[in-house]
């Protein structure tokens, strides 16, 4: 007898070393497996540096890389731009989408664990027969069990899913970078299209003052036999038509106004502000290396985890046309008609079952499910190669446009000091000689625009350092 102990329990010491070996060598085989048939996602790389044209890739400092509180100096601009961060609705929606994948994200995560289940059942049988003597049966059967159901991933189908739905959770949170960054860009523009608004009202009403000193001018001349009734009218018409432009500015400024009020998620009001001639228009730019664009710009993130995403989905679809593994088992108590030992051992029962199921029937909607999948991923690449386009577009695009406005502003200077000279010689010449009066309105006239052009010339400066700023990635920290 003792003999006989010693040995079963070598034989289960036995057991036990080999078991670890077991699971080793079925996870090492489970591993080939899911190799063999799902690809490893690489992620695709930007490897022409030529991308903003023309301008050459010193190093890889970026503007993008400053929080949006230090880019943008105006304390009032900034406070918009935080007052919009936390009330806009846009934002809260990529919020609430973030959510939502992240939700998907926890029950994909959920599928490497088996499924379990409780349940309790109540039968109730009669059967009665006529034969011979007549035989009446009466049973009763109280169950309750629990159950267990666990697929084995094999193929990486699971794995690939729960990669799947990381990729769309990060896209979710690209999309509300997206969406904050081109909050901090439209803020901004329309602010500074409002500043620039309220310089050109300025100027505006400043010329209107002039040119109704000019009229007085004109009616003394003209009393004193200088100048004609022509002259008198035609400086009136220039100050009214000066006087025209007053509402469409005004009326624009309160547009621009309720348009940054929406952008912060309040109702339509005023809006505190500074002056255009207390901006500071940035002097230098760095904008890095093409490559930068990947981990910088929010939507062509968006883009490669859109891709990403498309690239596991189609892994889950080549499992599926593989045979799944599942093991099942179920354990409880099972008695008839008498509850007193319900949980006596003898009324356990328990089971464990193994198999693999292979889909045969449905085999071509599955490869058709797979051919779609590998159409969606090859269309996921391509949006994602065009957003790397459009991002170089934007950048050469914001580059270009600032460089170009800020190369006016030696020439309107000079246009407007040549037309204030301008100005004051022909109202001299005007009284002192025989010039004539229209030479004095389009002077004026003149002056105005270039006063008006030289506000947008540095507007468009503005602009366009943002729309840099913007383009390479930047308004998120």
């Amino acid at each position: 007898m003792m003999m006989m102990m010693n040995k079963y329990n070598k034989i289960k010491e036995l057991r036990m070393k080999i078991r670890p070996i077991q699971y080793t060598t079925l996870l090492l085989f489970t591993v080939v497996l899911s190799s063999c048939i799902t690809a490893k996602y690489e992620k695709p790389q930007i490897t022409d540096n030529k991308l903003y044209r023309d301008m050459p890739v010193k190093d890889s400092t970026t503007i993008a890389d400053i929080p949006w509180r230090d880019y943008f100096k105006d304390q009032n601009l900034q406070s918009l731009i935080n007052e919009g961060i936390q009330n806009s609705y846009d934002l809260q929606i990529a919020v609430a989408r973030i959510k939502q994948t992240e939700a998907a994200l926890r029950s994909a995560k959920l599928g490497y664990l088996p499924s379990l289940s409780a349940d309790a059942s109540y039968s109730n049988s009669k059967l009665n027969t006529v034969q011979g003597n007549g035989v009446k049966t009466h049973s009763e059967v109280f169950q309750l069990g629990t159950s267990a159901s666990w697929e084995l991933d094999i193929w990486g189908k699971i794995s690939s899913a729960k990669r799947s739905a990381l990729a769309s959770y990060l896209q979710s949170d690209a999309y509300r970078r997206l969406v904050q960054t081109s909050l901090v860009a439209n803020i901004a523009n329309n602010y500074y299209s409002l500043i620039a608004l309220d310089e050109q009202l300025k100027i505006t009403l400043g010329t209107i003052k002039l040119l109704e000193d000019n009229v007085r001018t004109m009616e003394d001349l003209k009393e004193a036999n200088i100048v004609t009734g022509a002259a008198v009218e035609q400086s009136k018409a220039l100050l009214y038509s000066t006087q025209v432009s007053v509402p469409d500015l005004e009326k624009n400024i309160k547009a621009l106004e309720n348009s940054i009020c929406y952008l912060l998620g309040r109702t339509p009001g005023p809006i505190q502000r500074s002056s255009m001639d207390q901006q500071t228009v940035p002097t230098q730019f760095y904008y890095g290396v093409p490559a930068q664009l990947l981990s910088k710009r929010p939507d062509v993130m968006m883009y490669e985890y859109a891709y990403r995403a498309a690239f596991e989905d189609t892994n889950v679809a080549k499992a599926s046309l593989y045979p799944s593994l599942t093991i099942t088992g179920n354990a409880g108590y099972s008695t008839l008609k008498n509850l007193d030992n319900f949980f006596d051992h003898s009324s356990l029962f328990a089971s464990v079952v193994g198999g693999l199921t292979q889909p045969i029937f449905n085999q071509g909607k599955l490869r058709s499910q797979l051919r779609i999948r590998q159409a969606q991923q090859e269309e996921a690449l391509l949006n994602f190669k065009n957003s790397v386009l459009n991002s170089s577009v934007e950048v050469s695009n914001a580059l270009f446009a600032y460089e170009k406005a800020k190369s006016k502003d030696y020439d309107r200077n000079l246009q407007i000091n040549s037309l204030v000279k301008s100005v004051d010689y022909t109202k001299q010449l005007l009284i002192y000689s025989d010039a004539n009066y229209t030479e004095v309105l389009n002077a004026e006239r003149d002056l105005l625009n270039a006063r008006l052009s030289q506000v947008n010339d540095k507007l468009q400066q503005l602009q366009a350092s943002i729309d840099l700023y913007k383009a390479l990635g930047g308004g998120v920290n």
